[in-house]
């Protein structure tokens, strides 16, 4: 079973100011489970991980309806406000929604570089443990260090690093990345989507990003990678199978039912609803 453990929905009336912008024609328009759908039948995909766009709750309410609604949507990562004072209802309240498996706060558009690294956020995480959800770190190269302070300080909440963080491939920053990510990578609770680095290449040429991709593997290892689309930013830079071969292509064949499904079902405690 192939699951792509981060996809995207969307309809432009309910993002006004929000990202896209017009300028993005390739996703510039609604994006809902029928444009998915041919792509994943066609790659063989059997459910993929549908997560937040906005932090807004009426977005992760229309998640969930849509989850409702489609068997293949077999889990939601949706956004609480981490640092409000009922954050532990809101959570609760979440998790009784057999679909809701994580939260995202959108910590690359937060100005506040350390704002994970914060122990107001005890309480939040002490929920999110308790009703078995899981924590996804949209994060940028910056943020890491503060990453690894956080992660540390909750051994006992699984974390999934979004995009491998977004490295510069499009300026060829490596190092800095690479040690922030090993530092990561020792802590067992950290995981890593192997996902939007495409979109990260700037006018690279699509081959630049597999140092990339295989330093997430040899780092992270076949046990906390896993494999993710981000769909349909992905449209931005290349399109569904091609991402889908790439990946293929590099995770040696041993670990593809783990990379490409068994992983993802684990993390996020996927199940056939």
């Amino acid at each position: 079973m192939i699951i792509d453990a981060h996809q995207h929905f969307w309809l432009l009336e309910d993002r006004a100011g929000q990202w896209p912008p017009p300028s993005l024609g390739a996703i510039y328009r609604d994006f809902l489970p029928d444009d998915l759908l041919p792509l994943l039948e066609k790659a063989g995909v059997s459910g993929t991980v549908l997560v937040q766009t906005m932090e807004t709750a009426a977005d992760t309410d229309f998640m969930l309806g849509l989850a409702d609604q489609h068997g293949f949507i077999k889990g939601v990562v949706g956004w609480v406000d981490m640092k409000a004072a009922d954050a532990p209802a809101q959570i609760a309240r979440r998790a009784a929604h057999p679909a809701f498996k994580a939260v995202r706060p959108m910590l690359q558009d937060i100005a506040d570089i350390g704002w994970i690294d914060d122990p107001a956020l005890e309480p939040a995480v002490a929920a999110l443990i308790d009703h078995g959800l899981v924590f996804d770190a949209l994060v940028l190269p910056p943020h890491l260090p503060h990453l690894v302070t956080f992660a540390k300080r909750y051994p006992a909440l699984p974390i999934v690093i979004d995009h491998g963080a977004k490295p510069l491939i499009a300026t060829g920053h490596y190092s800095a990345w690479r040690g922030d990510m090993a530092a990561l990578a020792e802590l067992r609770n950290v995981h890593c989507k192997l996902s939007g680095l495409l979109t990260e290449r700037g006018e690279q040429k699509p081959e630049s990003v597999r140092p990339y991709a295989e330093t997430i593997l040899e780092l992270f290892g076949p046990d906390r990678v896993i494999f993710g689309s981000d769909w349909p930013v992905l449209r931005l830079a290349g399109d569904y199978q091609q991402w889908l071969d790439f990946c293929r292509e590099i995770i040696p064949a041993p670990h593809h039912e783990a990379i490409f499904g068994g992983n993802a079902v684990r993390f996020y405690s996927l199940s056939d609803r």
